[in-house]
């Protein structure tokens, strides 16, 4: 659970649970009991699925948001050219997958559920390069971070734009003037968390009741949120109050000397710590075990297997990934615009293209928004199922080939840190 592929182990197995659970019997209908909230003459009510995929995966969002505006100040995707490369790549793993679908399905019932290739679940990446990536992923693990950033900003608007149906105006109005109000108070540097609660659960409910997906609410609330590296000041302050307690160890100087420790950091750091523990090990985990469930029988299997939405989504994962995600790299180094570490090898670079074709979360959250009819959601999970594991196999087969030739090891000069959990002393 201290390391990356804690979250994609547990994952997986809210998938096998999913799937033995949908086949036992009793999965949908345990998905589909309604749960309301009432206050006064106002009534919210959704099923156990949606509460799950509107309400808590608005946090999952808010957590991408947040790790973008991190990485656009602080992080990888601050300089142009450093940028240039990743988001490069990610535009072709978007397109690519997409137009390799619409070959098998343009035209057809399915063909408005093209964007369930394009997406790379960044968790599960991650957490299978770990595993079996090349023995120095550090640099390889930080480009894929950049590309399932930019991914992730593709998969956000594809969903806002494409797979909003109808739209309730007053509603957007009044959750476009709360999200103006945020601005404002992230404008005059006003942080106080209930403030930002309360605004954030009106905006959600606003959003949910205009017809577009409550994800982008996640998101722009996180990209709102400030990031900054500790300022000299703030250090400072801190070291002055630490020696204060030093010399005095009070509560009122171990309160302030604390307080002063918190606020050195950027309430985005903040937030990221507190949320993406949750977002990874439960509220991730519980999507999947709502969504990951389908019947595997021969019949559904046979039915799967010669259905174009299969198809289109199982090579759009598998070829169209590793295509378009190694196309865009090559470009953007081949043109210049680009650059990637020294210590990166070709091989490395197409296994983390081979690995980006596993798209989980996001691909099960557009099969919801994209599909009604239940014959074509269980094709289109199993298409899902059969290229993800694919990808990872390809992956770990070109990690195995070519992944490990001439990679070098870049030392990172930083102490590592004791496990945890941090607590002091009793």
């Amino acid at each position: 659970m201290r390391t990356e592929s804690g979250s994609a182990v547990l994952l997986l197995a809210a998938a096998v649970i999913a799937l033995v659970w949908a086949n036992v019997g009793g999965y949908e209908a345990f998905w589909h009991t309604p749960l309301s909230f009432s206050v006064g003459s106002i009534d919210l009510t959704l099923d156990l699925r949606h509460w799950v995929n509107d309400g808590l995966m608005v946090l999952f969002f808010l957590s991408v948001g947040l790790e973008i505006s991190r990485e656009t100040v602080l992080g990888e995707l601050r300089g142009v050219r450093a940028l240039a490369t990743p988001a490069v790549a990610a535009i072709g793993g978007l397109l690519v997958p997409a137009a390799i679908f619409l070959l098998f399905n343009a035209g057809g019932p399915a063909a408005g559920a093209w964007g369930i290739p394009i997406s790379t679940d960044t968790a599960i990446v991650i957490g299978m390069l770990a595993l079996i990536g090349p023995r120095c992923p550090d640099q390889l693990r930080v480009f894929l971070l950049a590309l399932a950033i930019v991914d992730d900003i593709g998969a956000v608007l594809a969903i806002a734009i494409f797979y909003t149906h109808q739209v309730n105006y007053t509603a957007l109005l009044l959750a476009v003037v709360l999200f103006l109000a945020l601005l404002g108070l992230r404008f005059v540097d006003f942080w106080r968390t209930p403030i930002y609660v309360v605004i954030a659960v009106v905006m959600w409910v606003a959003v949910l009741e205009s017809g577009v997906h409550p994800s982008v609410v996640g998101v722009a609330l996180g990209l709102l949120v400030n990031a900054y590296a500790p300022r000299p000041r703030d250090i400072a302050r801190v070291q002055v109050l630490g020696s204060s307690f030093m010399l005095d160890p009070s509560p009122e100087r171990a309160l302030a000397a604390r307080t002063a420790a918190v606020e050195a950091v950027s309430p985005n750091e903040r937030l990221q710590l507190r949320i993406q523990p949750w977002s990874s090990y439960v509220i991730v985990p519980i999507f999947v075990l709502a969504n990951a469930g389908v019947v595997l029988s021969g019949a559904s299997i046979a039915a799967a297997v010669s259905s174009p939405l299969f198809w289109g989504i199982v090579v759009g994962l598998t070829v169209g990934k590793l295509i378009g995600v190694t196309l865009g790299t090559w470009v953007a180094l081949r043109t210049g615009i680009g650059r990637v570490p020294d210590t990166l090898r070709w091989g490395q670079m197409v296994g983390g293209a081979g690995l980006a074709g596993i798209g989980f979360t996001v691909a099960l959250f557009i099969t919801d928004l994209a599909l009604t009819d239940p014959v074509l959601v269980n094709d289109a999970k199993i298409g899902i199922l059969t290229g993800s594991i694919l990808a990872g196999v390809i992956g770990w087969l070109i990690f195995r080939l070519a992944g490990e030739r001439g990679g070098q090891c870049a030392p990172s000069g930083l102490p590592v840190l004791p496990p945890r959990p941090w607590r002091p002393p009793e």
